[in-house]
């Protein structure tokens, strides 16, 4: 298996489908909201999960209380965790309880929570830790060029 980070990174943002956001907000200028938006955009699904909004419409899917409120048949493959790394390990717990299809535990910038992490490894699941699958989705597509960034992809697209 191939070990190099971007590639493992380019390999998940290209395979996932499905993703629950826990710890989502309807708050459009929170950047749960706008990662989730952007990724939205990009064709994934994206499952709101946030317990103090369950029953609401967030970028217009219905929001969980938990990982245990989604449909099996929902078919989820990658948590993006947007909370404090102390409830990570709750949430980890849940997700390998509760959807069968997970591949992926991402946690947010800022969020890392080693024995979680090392957890969800040993079921078997990709652990990325204190990064955005925006900024990397936009990092290693090419779409960071476009803002003046050098990102090392080269690419014909405007």
């Amino acid at each position: 298996m191939n070990t190099d980070p971007d590639d493992v990174l380019r390999d998940i943002l290209k395979t996932t489908r499905v993703i629950a956001v826990v710890g989502v907000s309807p708050n459009p200028v929170r950047p749960s909201y706008y990662v989730a938006r952007y990724l939205g955009l990009k064709g994934y699904t994206m499952i709101p999960v946030n317990p103090g909004h369950a029953g609401e419409e967030i970028l217009g899917q219905r929001v969980h209380a938990d990982l245990a409120s989604i449909p099996k048949n929902a078919h989820v493959d990658m948590v993006d965790i947007f909370r404090r790394p102390e409830a990570v390990p709750g949430i980890v717990e849940e997700a390998l309880r509760e959807l069968p299809d997970l591949k992926t535990v991402w946690m947010q910038i800022g969020v890392r929570h080693a024995e979680a992490a090392a957890r969800a490894r040993a079921a078997g699941l990709r652990v990325v830790e204190n990064r955005c699958p925006k900024i990397e989705y936009q990092r290693l597509f090419g779409e960071l060029r476009m803002g003046g960034f050098a990102t090392g992809v080269i690419s014909a697209k405007l």
